[in-house]
Parts: structure tokens; C-alpha cells; sequence
């Protein structure tokens, strides 16, 4: 069945006194558009991140966020560029005196200076770490794809609801469809009638053709077969395993087209009706397949 493309996971799993912290949401999206957040550390990981969320989502923009806490200290070495700090002291000192200031030159301002001190973090091991790390996104695409599967459950249930009615707008359609015959007949009777002032008389045979001529030009027999031919499509897709949104996307333009094509053929106020609520129907649906996978 469909899935919906709005949703969010969370998973967190502990190894080797780190922590990790997955979170997934996802949003539509024409394509599938992965947006990843790492530790720096851990910025090598990205590619393999994205590898494993695209084996699991076809459409839609997915940010990952992954944070790992370490229960160990997060630094290992704090190192002091000595000779970088009596360079910087001695500049300072110089530049106090070249513009007569009396600027107190402390620990503090050494500090500031960029190299002076450095952090170096522990090495991690990612190819070793990966085992966790990727059992941890997947259990927080398992929370995403159980969301999508519920919402497109509720997805689904307004689309069987809508194409009933869609379904039904064609159907009265078709029924109608048959009485055009008789109503070009009288109208244009009725019109030469009005013209010619009732003065000559009408030719049964020559009026029975252009009646013939007006309903061939106004047959819409082939655009109902074709809009049954999309429904019976689409309700097809909703019910396969795979991302379809795209697909049924592209069945709604043809539907439409349909719809438009039988408005612009018909001229009977009770069809045009019909017409006009078949693409409030179909525009309904489309807002729906928006959020499709």
C-alpha cells in the first residue's frame, strides 16, 4: 500500500561508553533530496549514511541528525604552543607600546589567540564504530516507516472515498451522454426554426445529418473510456508495495485532460455540472499525491 512521505523516527543505542542519537524526519519532495548532520569527527560516515537511508526511502527530503556522546573525557590532549604564545605576548607587548596604551596583557587574551592552545580528540574508529551507528538508523527508519504506513492509510482511505465519487461523476456521464442526440435535435430545430421565421419548411433527412455531424464532433465516448482506463490504473498503484506518487501524479494530468476535453465537447448545463465537480474531485485528490512516496 502507499506511504506517506511526512514522518519521524528517533532510535539511541549505547556501546563501548558512547552514545548514539538518531533522529529522521522526513518531508515530500519530488525526488529523494538526504540532508546529513554528523559530529566532525564523523563526517567521513556521510556517504555511507546516505547509501543507507536511500535503501529504505525512494522519494521525499529526509534530514538525519546523529549525535554520539562519549562517557569518557572527549578530549585527550591538551597541548600549548609555547613559542607561539611568547610571540603573540611579545606582539602585544610591541603594539601597547606603539600606540602608548596601557592595555593589560593577560592569560586571557593569550588564550584567545588562535593556535595557542590546542584540543586533540580521541581517534575513533569508524569502520568499527559503524556496526552501532547503522543499527541505530535503522531502527529510526523503522519509526519513519511505520509513521508513512499509517499515514498513508489515511491517504488511501480519502482516495478510495474520492475516486468512488469520481467513479460515479463518469458514470453519470456516460447515461447522460445518450440524450444529447435528442437535445441537438430539437435546439436546432428550434434555432432554424427562429431564422427562417418558420417560412421554410425543414428537411427531415438534411436535419437528421447535421444532428449526426453535431453529435460525431460532440462524442466523448473515447474520453470516458480513457478516464476509466486511468481509474482503474490508479486505484492499481495505491495498492502496490512501491513508491508510486510520481506515477500517480502523471494518471491525474491524463485524468484531467479527460475531464477538460469532455467540458469543452459538451454544452448540456446538467454535464457541465457533472464536469465541474469531477475537477474539484480530482483537484482534492491531487493536493493528496503531493505527499505520496
Amino acid at each position: 500500500m502507499i506511504k506517506s512521505m511526512t514522518a519521524f523516527g528517533r532510535a539511541e543505542k549505547e556501546d563501548e561508553g558512547r552514545t548514539y542519537i538518531v533522529e529522521i524526519r522526513t518531508l515530500n519532495r519530488r525526488y529523494l533530496e538526504v540532508l546529513v548532520r554528523l559530529p566532525r569527527q564523523w563526517f567521513p560516515m556521510e556517504d555511507r549514511v546516505k547509501k543507507l537511508i536511500g535503501g529504505k526511502i525512494a522519494r521525499g527530503r529526509v534530514d538525519v541528525s546523529v549525535k554520539v556522546k562519549d562517557r569518557a573525557e572527549t578530549v585527550s590532549r591538551i597541548e600549548v604552543n609555547v613559542p607561539l604564545a611568547q610571540a603573540c605576548l611579545r606582539a602585544l607587548r610591541d603594539l601597547n607600546r606603539t600606540l602608548e596604551l596601557e592595555e593589560r596583557i593577560g592569560l586571557k587574551m593569550l588564550l584567545a589567540m588562535e593556535g595557542v592552545v590546542t584540543a586533540t580528540e580521541p581517534e575513533v574508529d569508524l569502520d568499527r564504530s559503524w556496526k552501532t551507528l547503522s543499527s541505530c538508523i535503522g531502527e529510526a527508519l523503522e519509526g519513519v516507516d511505520a509513521m508513512r504506513i499509517s499515514e498513508g492509510k489515511t491517504v488511501y482511505d480519502d482516495f478510495q472515498k474520492r475516486l468512488g465519487l469520481v467513479d460515479n461523476g463518469f458514470s453519470k456521464i456516460k447515461a447522460l451522454s445518450p440524450s444529447i442526440l435528442s437535445e441537438y435535435h430539437d435546439r436546432l430545430h428550434e434555432r432554424i426554426t427562429v431564422l427562417t421565421e418558420g417560412k421554410v419548411e425543414l428537411d427531415p433527412n438534411r436535419l437528421a445529418q447535421e444532428v449526426a455531424f453535431l453529435v460525431d464532433k460532440g462524442d466523448i465516448t473515447e474520453e470516458i473510456v480513457r478516464a476509466q482506463s486511468h481509474l482503474k490504473q490508479f486505484r492499481g498503484m495505491i495498492e502496490s508495495e512501491g513508491a508510486a506518487g510520481r506515477s500517480l501524479d502523471f494518471l491525474l494530468q491524463e485524468l484531467n485532460r479527460e475531464v477538460n476535453t469532455i467540458g469543452s465537447k459538451v454544452g448540456d448545463a446538467e454535464l457541465s455540472q457533472v464536469v465541474v465537480s469531477l475537477k474539484s474531485e480530482l483537484e482534492k485528490i491531487r493536493e493528496q499525491v503531493q505527499n505520496v512516496e
